[in-house]
């Protein structure tokens, strides 16, 4: 049982948080902020949290866990803000989706005092905010937990728990693996999809309506906000770059078989993705 859990930035992900510490009677209270003021009167009239405080500090004090959910280009900043009013032995995680640089500026300004274990929930849509949360997001799906070595092991085992409550499938990486992983698993695709639409918008914009699911299916991902996504490439730049390189490989095997009607190799390229897609199962 936590006794009060504070939710920074409760978008997609924080409401759902929220929401899923409510429903699982994990906190005696639960606490919010947001930055903008028209959020934090909209949050006043939902359900799923006692208190919604103006400044983050407050928000923070005096909680003994703190999941920190703004966009991964803020995560740091905001952890940063909010240390100084962090409660002794307070655990503090985040959902951000790169964690090399990140886990070790948030570990370092919470030192001495808190203990800062980075997270990563696997889940979320293309849609943003608090009124699209879901309090069973996280169930079944992955969720990483990235400690440093010289991570609290109690603070650690305390966010395993915390996303095992909610459901998740947890999975604990170093951070530098873990941005190897989502390079390929998640960033790759979105990378993709975008660019696959951004190709198709310079065609004639009536053939949209022509495409069949598989189009739809295959860029929904590519309708997420752009300026959330710019920071995440930005944020694992080397590791996206390495799997772009990796798929322009198979890509171009792929043109090269094509081309020269070796319809074995490519029948090779087909099977090879048919079956890795049926590993995910139904």
């Amino acid at each position: 049982m936590i006794e009060t859990l504070t939710v920074l930035a409760p978008g997609l992900l924080g409401g759902s948080v929220a929401q899923a510490a409510r429903s699982r009677g994990l906190a005696r209270s639960i606490r919010v902020w947001s930055r903008r003021a028209e959020t934090r009167a909209a949050l006043r009239e939902v359900s799923w949290c006692d208190s919604v405080h103006d400044i983050a500090s407050e928000a923070v004090a005096g909680s003994d866990f703190v999941v920190v959910c703004p966009p991964v280009d803020r995560i740091v900043s905001l952890v940063e803000e909010v240390a100084s009013s962090l409660a002794p032995d307070a655990v503090v995680t985040d959902v951000g989706s790169v964690k090399g640089s990140l886990v070790r500026h948030a570990s370092a300004a919470v030192r001495d005092r808190a203990h800062f274990v980075g997270s990563h929930p696997m889940a979320g849509s293309d849609r943003t905010g608090h009124v699209h949360a879901d309090p069973d997001l996280f169930r079944g799906r992955p969720c990483f937990v990235t400690p440093l070595p010289d991570t609290d092991p109690v603070a650690v085992q305390r966010v395993v728990d915390f996303w095992r409550a909610l459901d998740a499938v947890v999975v604990t990486e170093k951070p530098e693996t873990h941005d190897e992983i989502v390079a390929h698993v998640s960033h790759l695709p979105h990378a993709l999809a975008s660019v696959l639409c951004a190709t198709l918008a310079a065609r004639d914009r009536r053939w949209r309506a022509l495409a069949g699911p598989g189009l739809r299916d295959t860029t929904r991902i590519a309708a997420s906000d752009e300026d959330l996504w710019r920071a995440i490439f930005q944020l694992n730049r080397e590791e996206v770059l390495r799997s772009i390189r990796a798929f322009q490989d198979e890509l171009e095997a792929f043109q090269a078989a094509l081309a020269n009607d070796d319809f074995f190799a490519l029948r090779a390229i087909l099977e090879r993705g048919r079956d890795y897609r049926e590993g995910f199962g139904s």
